[in-house]
């Protein structure tokens, strides 16, 4: 039997990842005052799994998120979002990429005060013209633990379930991959702590493939691998991580944020 070439690209290598970052690279500015982000970092996330991403300030971590979910441009290299290319993708295209194929969780919880809990939930289908899958709907409400609160507004919610009705509507379009971006970062521990667990649930119960960026060991610790950038390099990779150990690995980076 004939063994392929590893470097053979095969159209199952290319769709076997959720999301990948190949060779991808960010510069900001020019000439003395530019400034290298991301330098050809090659990564994967794969579906189903729970990755949080983690280094010190500026190493570029929200940067390779906000690349990957075609929040910004990058430079060169490549970014996929299952079996398509995000650099090629026109405004029209990139906008429908996002709205169908990806969930966003951001420190802020961005919810309009005006709505209640289950119209922020659905609005991002309501303005794709879109009718929910009430059963999936249900799922995810269940699965947040709102099913008592859905027809709260915002100011009549903690900011825990505030951010539970956030991951809710990253959910309920049913994504092909969320990206959050220090989802627990205006909550106290408690609050924060249930919704990492709701995060998990999501990944293990219902198939979600989540990417965290945050800046938290016990955060890391409810993923299931953590993957550590420095200088805009990704320097290391720690599976079932837990809290010691990602701190430890955190204390080997220099007071400039640099891999020792």
């Amino acid at each position: 039997m004939t063994t392929p070439h590893l470097d053979a690209p095969t159209t199952d290598r290319i769709t076997a990842a959720a999301a990948r970052a190949t060779e991808l690279t960010k510069v900001y500015g020019q000439d003395e005052t530019q400034v290298v982000a991301l330098d050809a970092v090659n990564v994967e996330f794969q579906p189903a799994e729970f990755t949080a991403i983690m280094g010190p300030s500026g190493s570029g971590k929200s940067t390779l998120m906000h690349c990957m979910a075609g929040l910004d441009t990058i430079t060169s290299g490549s970014a996929r979002i299952g079996d398509t290319e995000v650099t090629t993708l026109n405004d029209k295209k990139l906008t429908r990429l996002r709205r169908d194929k990806v969930g966003f969780i951001f420190q802020a919880f961005n919810l309009l005060p005006t709505l209640t809990a289950l119209e922020n939930i659905t609005l991002p289908m309501d303005i794709a013209g879109r009718k929910p899958d009430q059963q999936w709907l249900d799922t995810v409400v269940s699965t947040v633990g709102l099913a008592g609160r859905l027809k709260h507004r915002p100011n009549q919610l903690s900011g825990g379930q505030q951010q539970r009705v956030a991951v809710a509507r990253a959910l309920a379009g049913r994504p092909e991959i969320m990206f959050a971006d220090e989802p627990t970062g205006n909550l106290d521990s408690r609050s924060g702590a249930e919704v990492l667990g709701f995060l998990r649930t999501s990944v293990r119960e219902l198939g979600q493939t989540v990417v965290m960026v945050t800046h938290d060991p016990v955060a890391a610790s409810y993923s299931d691998r953590v993957v550590f950038l420095a200088d805009g390099h990704i320097v290391d990779d720690m599976h079932s991580p837990t809290a010691d150990a990602v701190l430890d690995r955190m204390k080997r980076f220099d007071a400039k944020g640099r891999t020792s």
